[in-house]
């Protein structure tokens, strides 16, 4: 059986067999999502990212646009989300690494998941009652970063005192763009700022030893946005000098 008979048995379809990895059967208002297994940590897959909206050659995804409407439909409409094992190939790649990804093989499962959103990508988790993952984490001192709970609060364990020990470094002003939201907004925005990740969580498997200052950045949503938009996460310093040149333009 093939990836298109197996979505087919569950009742559900997309727009092209060929490029699609989101699937939807809207009579049981339910979305169908292939996990590949190298996105896969603990109990979090990575289903959608910002990357992935262009690929290797920095041309549009096709499929990127329908999975992003299946997601919306997951949080505005009520859908259920499932999915099911996909098993990475870099076979069509080239020497350089770029190619399209291909299906090795797939297992004809499905899974019921919830859905989180961490730093604006989409993971499908088998832990429930979660909330989103807020941005969190002594001096000269390392932390530990990403142990998992084994309740369910979150999906990820972070120390409470990192974001605040970043954040007295740095200040609340977005390090690419300077922007502060206390100056915009006046006490609504006071104490307001992201703060990046410089190594995403999704990559780390297990624990690491995190430091405030070195490994997380204050960014507003928008730089912050940017920096998630490629494939790969784009360098804070590219962001910056990405801004430069609009400037002099």
């Amino acid at each position: 059986m093939n990836r298109k008979q197996f979505i087919q048995q569950q009742g559900a379809t997309c727009k092209n067999w060929n490029w699609s990895w989101s699937f939807i059967n809207e009579s049981e208002k339910t979305i169908i999502f292939g996990a590949w297994d190298i996105a896969k940590n603990g109990n979090l897959a990575l289903i959608l990212s910002p990357s992935w909206e262009f690929n290797d050659r920095n041309r549009k995804n096709a499929g990127y646009g329908q999975s992003l409407e299946h997601i919306n439909l997951i949080l505005n409409q009520n859908y259920t989300l499932k999915t099911f094992p996909i098993y990475y190939s870099d076979e069509y790649k080239n020497e350089d690494g770029i190619g399209p990804s291909k299906i090795d093989r797939f297992d004809p499962v499905l899974e019921e998941k919830n859905l989180i959103e961490i730093e604006g990508e989409y993971f499908a988790s088998t832990i429930y009652g979660v909330n989103n993952i807020a941005e969190e984490i002594p001096e000269d001192r390392t932390y530990e970063e990403g142990q998992k709970y084994q309740i369910t609060i979150n999906a990820y364990e972070r120390n409470p005192d990192a974001r605040k020990k970043c954040l007295e470094h740095y200040g609340f002003k977005c390090q690419v763009c300077q922007f502060d939201f206390e100056e915009t907004y006046g006490e609504l925005g006071k104490n307001y700022i992201h703060v990046h990740h410089l190594i995403p969580l999704y990559k780390i498997d297990s624990s690491y030893q995190c430091d405030p200052i070195k490994d997380l950045l204050p960014l507003c949503p928008n730089c912050h946005s940017m920096i998630h938009r490629r494939r790969d996460t784009l360098p804070v310093e590219t962001l910056i000098g990405l801004m430069k040149e609009v400037k002099k333009s």
